[in-house]
């Protein structure tokens, strides 16, 4: 199935960005150490958002097919940009805390975190990238 983001150049460094099925927009701006504002996500940031919400979301799919609520359940992206050889992402680091008491079975906890770790955007990034995921509960 293929999804279709049409996005116009707004000048300054920023861009709007329309999702084609929902209609929805969202703006980007080049963060201020690449000559930007940096009032907004930056297309490097919208990849780190794409991982987190990619590996909550996988999480949420495989919790409700074994009645888990995993309501609460955080994650937090670290995005390091490096320079050389040329200017990209060197690293996300994704830490995922599961609220305690939710989640007690060790099989289970296996299960969940095999999952985040094929969520497709983690299986889409090149390898140079470095994107441990660690997971703490309670």
């Amino acid at each position: 199935m293929a999804v279709e983001i049409h996005a116009v150049y707004s000048g300054s460094l920023g861009c709007k960005a329309t999702h084609g099925p929902s209609r929805r927009e969202l703006e980007t701006d080049a963060p201020v150490d690449n000559g930007g504002k940096g009032e907004s996500f930056s297309p490097t940031d919208l990849v780190a958002t794409a991982l987190g919400t990619c590996i909550l979301t996988i999480l949420g799919l495989v919790s409700e097919r074994h009645d888990l609520d995993l309501t609460g359940t955080e994650v937090r992206v670290t995005k390091e940009m490096i320079q050389k050889p040329v200017r990209r992402i060197g690293a996300l680091r994704c830490v995922v805390a599961i609220p305690a008491g939710l989640v007690e079975e060790p099989a289970m906890r296996t299960r969940l975190e095999t999952a985040a770790r094929h969520c497709p955007v983690h299986q889409s990034l090149h390898p140079d990238i470095d994107a441990p995921i660690e997971f703490l509960y309670g």
